[in-house]
């Protein structure tokens, strides 16, 4: 038989997001002051229900299991119930797993319990207003924390309940850091604008930037830009740059005759293309009634994109939103 659906042999065989996931609070630099208010409630006795929320890849799930760590050592796995809310949403899960974990005590500590719910944004609202009653019922020996990337998709009773703490995107600086510790580690061999290119394309998500790093380094000897990109499918910066270039300077039909060139030669898909027009639209100078109708175009072309529609019909589309803004800012300029 082969080792498909096996866990890996070791830690060296481990993905790095789970390698060089965060083992201590002191580990989390990311987010000091979360993690300095965290410490203070966690010396003090008195940590409180909390809610986690932010982008994915930025630290919520890390931040909770290091606080599990700190406070249980080698109790760990008899004091913690860790779920994914996205796997069991309906009511069940609340009324079966996390009442029989809540409502036991335990017989040789006096440390409440920790029940940790993850993408509990994805839970039904019948199943959060379940879990209300359960937090109300159990405070006195289990403290919940509940993680989610959508806050608004919390019902107002559960929130209300919960300290809040948001994680933004994380800082360059620090996925820079990061990501330098693990190139060290694993003797990645780096190669000029592979380390930029990983950083931009993570986008503040710790989570994908490793998986980029690890995915690239795997299918190269050396990581470099256009290994990057290539790996991930985007397109390439100068690449794009052409693209804004004949944009803003070039007619109709050349235009979309060069755009789906590039489709073709280089498999460029046009979601790909339309998100990396965005920044664009705000370095180029030009009338703000102008930038605004092309924001509009972008989402607009990007929305229609999601929902299978023709990519030759929605790039004339976008070339002739883009050639309405050249008029536009021509003429604001006379």
């Amino acid at each position: 038989m082969g080792s498909k659906g096996k866990a890996p042999s070791s830690i060296d065989d481990a993905p790095w997001v789970e390698k060089y996931r965060p083992k201590t609070l002191d580990d989390v630099a990311a987010h000091k002051e979360i993690i300095d208010t965290i410490k203070r409630l966690v010396k003090e006795d008195r940590f409180p229900h909390v809610l986690f929320y932010g982008p994915p890849g930025t630290g919520k799930t890390s931040t909770i299991l290091a606080v599990a760590r700190q406070m249980y050592g080698s109790s760990l796995r008899s004091m913690v119930l860790e779920l994914n809310a996205s796997d069991d949403r309906g009511i069940g899960i609340v009324r079966e797993q996390i009442v029989d974990f809540a409502s036991t005590k335990t017989m040789f500590s006096n440390k409440f319990k920790l029940v940790i719910l993850d993408e509990c944004d994805a839970m039904t609202k019948d199943a959060q207003a379940a879990l209300r009653r359960v937090i109300e019922k159990y405070t006195r020996n289990t403290r919940f924390c509940l993680i989610c990337n959508y806050v608004n998709k919390i019902i107002p009773a559960l929130q209300s309940r919960c300290t809040r703490f948001r994680f933004p995107p994380l800082a360059d600086s620090y996925v820079r850091s990061r990501l330098q510790f693990v190139i060290d580690s694993e003797r990645v061999n780096m190669a000029e604008g592979g380390l930029d290119a990983v950083v931009t394309l993570g986008a503040g998500d710790m989570r994908r930037t490793l998986n980029i790093l690890q995915a690239t380094h795997m299918s190269t000897d050396v990581v470099g830009e256009e290994a990057v990109y290539q790996c991930t499918g985007n397109p390439l910066p100068k690449d794009i740059e052409a693209i804004v270039q004949a944009l803003f300077n070039e007619d109709f039909v050349d235009v979309f005759d060069r755009v789906q060139d590039m489709q073709l030669n280089k498999g460029l898909a046009l979601t790909d293309i339309v998100q990396q027009l965005h920044p664009w639209v705000f370095r180029v100078n030009m009338p703000a009634a102008v930038r605004i109708k092309l924001v509009d175009a972008l989402a607009d072309t990007e929305h229609r994109l999601a929902f299978g529609t023709s990519e030759r019909l929605q790039l004339g589309a976008l070339v002739g939103a883009f050639s309405v803004a050249r008029e536009g800012i021509v003429a604001a300029a006379k």
